[in-house]
């Protein structure tokens, strides 16, 4: 795959498989930084620690780190294609903006679970997991399934930009191909008076020669009548 060609719609394709994969391991990402998804049931004695899935936690932020980095490789390798009208030089710029906000997005989890951590460990030296975060963080599970709606939202209305830029684009270059036509045919029409000419004398002789022979028709038909 290193020394495959892509075209500007594979590559394309492949930049939003792995922005949805990217933004769908970024919100587990965060559930599990913040502790709220935990496989196991307990009782009303039991305790969760924090840092249960602190292996979990480092082992997936590697996995969304290692995407970011194809996506960045991917992104570049569309900037390097031809641009070719105002609708594809949005869709690069709107590839960056997301990578932009995934990258924001991982670093902000990061960031919030190093804090977390960092604090727990202050209230509770001896025990780090005496901590019970489902009742603390569901306002912030909330928020998350809130901004994961705003981001698919945001995300389609800019497909429907972009498509509708390119139908523009098309509906121009079309009028373009029409003038171009039109012109075309005045040109041959101005080279060619002679043959304007001739076809309207021709068609005069027509209308003429109709008149005659209606005329003559007329007559005899008179002179039948008379006799």
């Amino acid at each position: 795959m290193a020394g495959t060609i892509l075209s500007y719609e594979d590559l394309r394709k492949q930049a939003r498989h792995l922005e949805n994969d990217i933004d769908l391991k970024l919100v587990a990402f965060s559930k599990l930084g913040a502790g709220i998804n935990t496989p196991h049931t307990h009782n009303a004695s039991d305790t969760v620690p924090l840092l249960s899935g602190e292996d979990t936690f480092e082992a997936m932020g590697l996995e969304i780190e290692q995407l970011l980095g194809k996506l960045t490789q991917v992104n570049e390798r569309m900037s390097e294609q031809p641009v070719s009208g105002a609708a594809m030089l949005h869709t690069l710029r709107r590839h960056k903006d997301i990578l932009a906000d995934l990258s924001r997005d991982f670093r902000k989890t990061n960031s919030q679970h190093v804090a977390r951590r960092e604090r727990e460990e202050l209230l509770h030296p001896n025990k780090s997991d005496n901590y019970r975060p489902e009742g603390v963080n569901r306002r912030e599970q909330y928020s998350i399934k809130e901004n994961q709606h705003i981001y698919n939202s945001d995300r389609l209305v800019n497909d429907q930009i972009s498509i509708a830029m390119e139908t523009r684009e098309h509906l121009a270059n079309q009028r373009q191909t029409f003038k171009r036509m039109q012109t075309r045919f005045n040109d041959i029409s101005n080279r060619f008076p002679i043959m304007n000419s001739l076809i309207q004398r021709i068609n005069i002789r027509k209308r003429r020669d109709s008149i005659i022979l209606g005329l003559v028709i007329a007559v005899c038909k008179a002179f039948q009548i008379c006799i």
